[in-house]
This record gives structure tokens, C-alpha cells and sequence, in this order.
């Protein structure tokens, strides 16, 4: 009897360690899965029409707010840095740059350590935090992102003297950076070549769009409520 007991009771606390184990578990992958979610909320999806500012900024008047922060920042015309940004990661704020590949066919890493909005690499990322103390920054915010953009088209004109309009040469810059736009690094790159021009069309339809809404984009929520 007495070892029935015992045996009944060690089994009993088997079942029970068995059940807490397993109860465990499926608190871990819930609490892994709510985090996933989490973070997929947290991510901001790309304007639904990339192709007109105007809609970027009624969609995410947020945005609107901080590209016009950049601009008295840095004085950079806002069509400039939202054409060079939607050609780098079409304003998806996790954007990677392209796997790398052995064999080709075989995944080996990325072609750079850029990431998001603005496609800023580790180093000169680091730079920018250094001068501007924004020790806060992320690459995937695009209010720090825009900032960035606004701070290296600034760094291009004291370097290099490239107009701070001039999304074409600007492009350039950042693409290949201030010593290789000075080697010119860029004219055995025609493909290059073409999308800072491509780049350069698209700053110059954004402005065009952008001088036919800024007004009703500065509207406080009150006017726009009554007055559209």
C-alpha cells in the first residue's frame, strides 16, 4: 500500500511537471509570436502612391512634419532628399541592400551594411551622430533618416560645391561618396549615371507637385476640418 502510495503521487507530480513544461512552451512561441506582431506593427509600410508628394504627406502628415524640420535644419529643399530616398529604398524603412551571392547561387551576406530609409552605411551613419549629437537616431525612423539626407546634401555643398538643389550631382555624391565624386568614379558607371538622372526628373516633378499642396499641408487639423 504504502508503495502504491508513492508511486501514485510520483506519477501524479510526473503529470503535473509534464503539463507546466508543455504550458511553459506555449507561453514562450505566444509571447515570440506577440512580439513578431509587435514589431510588424511597429514597421512602417511604404506610402500607397510613391509617385506623388503630395499624397506622401496627406497619407503620413508626420512625415510632412519632419521633412519641413530638415529643411529649416539644414535649408535642403524637401523635393530633393524624398527623390534621392525613394530611389534607395522606395520608403520602406527596413530596406537591405542585395545578397550577395558565390557561385551564384549561393547567399554570402549583403554588398553593404546599408539600411533603411535612407540606405546610410554603418560609418557614415556614425559621423553624421557624431556631428549633429543625435546620439538617438535610427536609420529605420524616417524623421532621422530625412535628417541624415538633409546633413550629407549639406556636407556635398561644403565639399564639393554641389548646389543643394541639384538632385542630379547630389546623387551622385551619395551614391559614391565625396572622394569618388571628385575621381569622377561615377563616368564608368552609365547605368549610375542614369538613375541620378532618373533621380533628378523625379525632385523635379516633386517640386512641381509640392508648391501645388504645401499650403494645405501646413493647415492645422481645425482648417483642414472645415476648409479641406
Amino acid at each position: 500500500m504504502f508503495k502504491s502510495l508513492t508511486y501514485s503521487e510520483t506519477s501524479s507530480e510526473r503529470k503535473f511537471h509534464g503539463s507546466g513544461k508543455k504550458q511553459k512552451k506555449a507561453l514562450i512561441v505566444a509571447t515570440a509570436l506577440a512580439a513578431t506582431l509587435f514589431l510588424s506593427a511597429c514597421s512602417t509600410s511604404p506610402p500607397k502612391n510613391p509617385e506623388n508628394i503630395c499624397n506622401i504627406f496627406e497619407e503620413r502628415r508626420d512625415w510632412w512634419r519632419s521633412a519641413k524640420a530638415m529643411n529649416d535644419e539644414w535649408g535642403v529643399p524637401i523635393h530633393v532628399p524624398m527623390a534621392m530616398m525613394y530611389q534607395e529604398s522606395s520608403f520602406r524603412s527596413r530596406a537591405l541592400p542585395p545578397r550577395r551571392y558565390v557561385l551564384r547561387f549561393i547567399p554570402w551576406g549583403r554588398v553593404s551594411d546599408a539600411y533603411g530609409f535612407a540606405q546610410a552605411k554603418t560609418m557614415t551613419w556614425d559621423d553624421y551622430i557624431r556631428e549633429t549629437g543625435n546620439r538617438r537616431a535610427r536609420r529605420d525612423n524616417f524623421g532621422d533618416a530625412i535628417d541624415f539626407m538633409g546633413w550629407f546634401i549639406t556636407k556635398s555643398q561644403q565639399i564639393n560645391g554641389v548646389s543643394k538643389w541639384d538632385a542630379y550631382a547630389q546623387y551622385l555624391n551619395y551614391h559614391e561618396g565625396w572622394g569618388g565624386y571628385q575621381r569622377r568614379t561615377y563616368l564608368q558607371k552609365q547605368w549610375l549615371v542614369q538613375v541620378s538622372r532618373t533621380v533628378d526628373q523625379r525632385s523635379g516633378t516633386y517640386a512641381q507637385q509640392l508648391r501645388g499642396c504645401e499650403d494645405k499641408l501646413n493647415r492645422g487639423w481645425f482648417r483642414r476640418l472645415f476648409f479641406g
